[in-house]
C-alpha cells in the first residue's frame, strides 16, 4: 500500500487561501502578519497535519544528517551507554546525535520530539512503547524514521529493539525461589507511563504465581530510578514488615538496588544473610558495590549501537526486520543467598 506523502508548506498555503510566502511568515515569523491570517494558516497546518522540516528548509535533499533521541533521562548510566554508543555509530557515517530528556513526562516527549522534527531530523530514537499516539502521529506526517529502544513491540507496529523486560524480571524472581525465599518485596520505578517497569513487576509476579505464591500491592514500593529512591523505598518496606516478613528484594533497576544497599549497610541489616537483593541492568557500580550486586546484564551499548545501524540502513532504502530482540542475561553475585534458617532445595539432577 502507498504511503500518504507528508503535508508541504504549498499544500498549506492553498488550504488556508494565501500565498506560499505568507504561509512561509505566518509559521515561522508570524509577527509579520495579520492575526487573522495566523490563525487561517495555524488551521490549514492542523488539519492537514503539516510539520516543518528544517533540512526541507535548508537542503534539497532534505537530509540532514543529524538524528534526534529522546530519552528518559540522561544520568543514568544505562542510557549514557547507549547514547555513546549510538553517537559513535552515527559519527562514522558523518551523523550528528541531537539529544533531549523528557523526563517520563508524555507532554515533553510529545514536544521535544516536534522540535526534534522541525529541525530537520532524518531520524528518531524514542525508549519504550508509552508514548501519546500524537507523538507517532507527528513523526508519521513527517515521513521520519524512528526506534524504540529497550522494549519489544509483540504487535509488531513500530520498529524496535529490546529484549523481553517481563521474562527477564521472572528470572530474577526464580533464581530467589530456587534459593528458598517466600517472602518477597519490590522496589520499582513509577509504573505510569513506562511500560518497562509494569513488565518487570508482572515478570516477578509471574513468577511468583507458578508457585502459587503472590505479591500483593503492599509489598510493592514505587520510587524514583536513582539511589535516593532506592534508600527511601527500602526504609519503607523495612519499616512496614522487617525480617521477619522480609528476605527477598527485587529492585526495577540498579541504582535503586544499590540504593537499596546503601541503606541495608545505614540500618545494620546484612546483605545476603539477612536479605538477598537483586538489581537491573548490571551498570559498573553493580560489580563494584560491596556486596556486589546479583542482576539482570542489559547490552546497553549494543542496543545504541544496533540503533544507528538499523537507521542508517532505512535511510539508505534498506529493509530491517521490524523488531530485532536482544538476549539480557542473569548474572549472580553476591547479594542473593539462601534465606535465613531455610536450605536451597536439593537438585533432582543425577537421581
Amino acid at each position: 500500500m502507498a504511503t500518504k506523502r507528508p503535508a508541504r508548506l504549498e499544500d498549506v498555503a492553498r488550504a488556508a487561501g494565501v500565498s506560499l510566502a505568507t504561509a512561509s511568515r505566518a509559521l515561522g515569523s508570524p509577527e509579520l502578519v495579520q492575526a487573522q491570517t495566523q490563525e487561517r494558516v495555524r488551521r490549514a497546518a492542523e488539519m492537514l497535519g503539516y510539520v516543518p522540516h528544517g533540512a526541507a528548509r535548508a537542503l534539497a535533499s532534505r537530509r540532514s544528517r543529524t538524528i534526534g533521541a529522546v530519552l528518559p533521562t540522561i544520568d543514568n548510566p544505562i542510557f549514557a551507554s547507549a547514547t555513546q554508543a549510538l553517537a559513535r555509530e552515527l559519527a562514522r557515517s558523518s551523523y550528528t546525535l541531537l539529544l533531549a530528556s523528557d523526563e517520563y513526562d508524555p507532554a515533553i516527549s510529545v514536544s521535544a520530539t516536534r522540535a526534534l522534527i522541525e529541525r530537520g531530523v532524518d531520524g528518531i530514537v524514542l525508549v519504550g512503547l508509552d508514548h501519546p499516539p500524537e507523538l507517532f502521529h507527528a513523526i508519521s506526517q513527517a515521513g521520519v524514521p524512528y526506534e524504540l529502544l529497550w522494549t519489544l513491540d509483540h504487535g509488531r507496529s513500530h520498529h524496535c529493539i529490546g529484549f523481553d523486560n517481563r521474562a527477564a524480571s521472572a528470572a530474577c524472581t526464580r533464581h530467589l525461589l530456587e534459593l528458598g525465599h517466600r517472602r518477597f518485596a519490590m522496589l520499582t520505578g513509577h509504573l505510569q507511563h513506562n511500560d518497562r517497569a509494569r513488565d518487570r513487576l508482572a515478570g516477578v509476579r509471574d513468577a511468583l504465581s507458578a508457585r502459587k505464591l503472590s505479591l500483593p500491592d503492599e509489598r510493592v514500593v514505587e520510587t524514583p530510578f536513582t539511589l535516593q529512591g532506592g534508600r527511601e523505598g527500602f526504609r519503607a518496606l523495612w519499616d512496614r514488615f522487617g525480617s521477619d516478613g522480609l528476605t527477598a528484594l527485587v529492585c526495577g533497576n540498579d541504582l535503586i538496588a544499590v540504593g537499596a544497599l546503601m541503606e541495608c549497610a545505614a540500618q545494620g541489616v546484612a546483605v545476603p544473610r539477612q536479605l538477598s537483593v537483586v538489581g537491573f541492568d548490571d551498570i559498573d557500580l553493580a560489580s563494584e558495590y560491596t556486596p556486589r550486586l546479583t542482576t539482570v546484564r542489559v547490552p546497553s551499548s549494543d542496543i545504541g549501537r544496533l540503533a544507528a545501524e538499523r537507521l542508517l540502513a532505512r535511510l539508505a532504502g534498506k529493509r530491517v526486520p521490524r523488531v530485532q530482540a536482544i538476549e539480557a542475561e542473569l548474572v549472580v553475585r553476591d547479594s542473593t543467598a539462601k534465606p535465613p534458617g531455610c536450605r536451597p532445595p536439593r537438585s533432582r539432577a543425577g537421581r
